[in-house]
């Protein structure tokens, strides 16, 4: 049975860093594309961060990119989100999820593994 799982998540003050780590279990996924999604109270769940197979493509949601690094390390845990100058609005339980493709996507329709969320919380 193929699962993933995120760690990381916890309360942050404004301003402040955490470190996501997705790991899986019941296959790799190497030659996945993989992301990160997001979904706060009473919204809709939305994109982050897209890695594709080998992590030499990126794409990033307008409200983090240059403050959030989607990595991977096929090796090991296979993917991380790292997470700078966090805002309140950046609250929400986030998601890792990997596709059947090698290629990145935005859509949700893409992805056909997910795992179970963090939380992040914001606050001062």
């Amino acid at each position: 049975q193929v699962h993933l799982e995120e760690s990381g998540g916890g309360l942050v003050q404004p301003g402040g860093s955490l470190r996501l780590s997705c790991e899986a279990s019941g296959r790799t996924f190497n030659n996945n594309a993989m992301g990160w999604f997001r979904q706060a109270p009473g919204k809709e769940r939305e994109f982050v961060a897209t890695i594709n197979w080998n992590g030499g493509t990126t794409y990033y949601a307008d409200s983090v990119r240059g403050r959030f690094t989607i990595s991977r390390d096929n090796a090991k845990t296979p993917l991380y989100l790292q997470m700078n100058n966090l805002k309140p609005e950046d609250a929400a339980v986030y998601y890792c999820a990997a596709s059947n493709w090698m290629t990145t996507s935005r859509s949700e329709l893409s992805y056909d593994y997910w795992g179970q969320g963090t939380q992040v919380t914001v606050s001062s």
